[in-house]
């Protein structure tokens, strides 16, 4: 994707979603041709003249000095991952070195490890959202990745495409948002990672859905919170998830999810370990063969 759009998009969404009375200007007096602030409004609380913003907001932002971009964030009240998702505009990071352009290699400790966690549902997930490691317990609970096609393995094309996930998460529109918003973190992060692209635009032709909220520009960070499921063998859960990142596998997360002690969730849970499911525990197909 061209950063330098990319970056007039994230601008113009943000100024759309303020009102001149949220910046302490006096409210808008008639019908406006387009909803929130105007640029010449930006430009003067930012401090920089109309053309210059404009320059910047057509993604002419390579001689704009950090102050400059710190006093436009101001102005738009843009949260910490919104400002993290501006720089990587403004400055993107490169790839790191070695780095395939492809998945990474999942280390066999990495599988040993989803594999010890025997009743805590866990998955690897790695750019454009792909799934590339999982345990047992994740497969009884989430989606049966290992019955799909490597392709597939992905949880943007899951949640969008795969019908089941509408019953599978009881907030379904939350889940699908906040999925939009992983994506658009990544786009920030690797704007040239050509399978993310096609990955965006086949989610944009097959799924209303997922293009009415890809317009919407939400952006969102892996992080932690709470799920609500409706599994067709278990029922409700109610379930806190985990993400961490891992340094030493840049755009490499591991993903776990646990219930409160005692609760019927957790009980839930051990019911669906108990039952068991056919399958090697994590899937290890990142391995080289002498390391399987």
């Amino acid at each position: 994707m061209d950063p330098r759009a990319e970056l007039g998009d994230f601008l113009r969404s943000r100024r759309a979603r303020l009102r001149p009375e949220d910046v302490g200007l006096p409210p808008a007096g008639g019908r406006r041709r387009v909803p929130g602030l105007r640029r010449e409004e930006l430009a003067m609380l930012a401090g920089v003249s109309v053309s210059y913003y404009t320059r910047l907001e057509q993604g002419h932002a390579r001689n704009a000095s950090p102050e400059v971009w710190d006093a436009i964030a101001r102005v738009l009240g843009l949260d910490e991952t919104e400002r993290a998702h501006l720089t990587r505009l403004v400055q993107p990071e490169p790839s790191p070195r070695g780095a395939p352009a492809g998945e990474p290699r999942i280390r066999r400790e990495l599988v040993q490890l989803l594999d010890a966690m025997e009743t805590v549902p866990a998955y690897l997930l790695g750019r454009r959202m792909d799934v590339l490691g999982w345990n047992r317990m994740a497969r009884a609970l989430l989606f049966d990745f290992a019955a799909r096609d490597p392709r597939e393995r992905n949880m943007a094309r899951l949640v969008f495409l795969e019908p089941s996930s509408r019953d599978l998460f009881a907030e379904w529109e939350n889940k699908a948002r906040e999925t939009v918003g992983y994506l658009r973190t990544d786009v920030g992060r690797w704007p040239d990672d050509r399978a993310l692209t096609e990955l965006v635009g086949e989610l944009s032709m097959k799924s209303e859905d997922f293009s009415r909220m890809w317009a919407d520009y939400s952006i969102t960070d892996k992080g932690h919170g709470t799920k609500r499921l409706h599994h067709p063998l278990v029922g409700d859960l109610a379930l806190s998830y985990e993400t961490f990142q891992l340094p030493a596998n840049p755009g490499l997360y591991l993903v776990t999810y646990h219930a409160e002690p005692g609760s019927p969730s957790a009980e839930a849970l051990r019911l669906l370990a108990s039952w068991g499911i056919d399958e090697n525990p994590a899937h290890p197909r990142f391995l080289r063969p002498e390391e399987r």
